[in-house]
């Protein structure tokens, strides 16, 4: 299918809650490359990309986070595949 590149900001209870971990092991688990953070407004700022559908199957984990999380919303936007990732990482801010 090839390669896609998604970003997102999830919106909720999601900062304090192990989502930026449990998101890492989850994109690493796809074999997804990116960063994940915190924002200072609350919400977690995700890049990932790698292949289609596993960018796809991490995308449906971070509308539902993990069990600590309340996801309320997220706002997604797709882009072009760039390759500049070499890992999964959690980032500052």
């Amino acid at each position: 299918m090839g390669q896609k590149r998604i970003h997102l900001v999830v919106r909720g209870r999601v900062q304090g809650v192990y989502f930026r971990a449990t998101a890492q092991r989850e994109a690493r688990n796809h074999g997804l490359a990116g960063w994940v953070k915190n924002r200072r407004d609350g919400a977690v700022e995700i890049v990932a990309e790698g292949e289609e559908d596993s960018v796809k199957d991490f995308l449906s984990w971070a509308q539902v986070g993990p069990a600590t999380a309340r996801v309320d919303r997220v706002e997604t936007k797709w882009r072009s595949y760039t390759g500049e990732f070499s890992d999964f990482r959690i980032v500052g801010r």
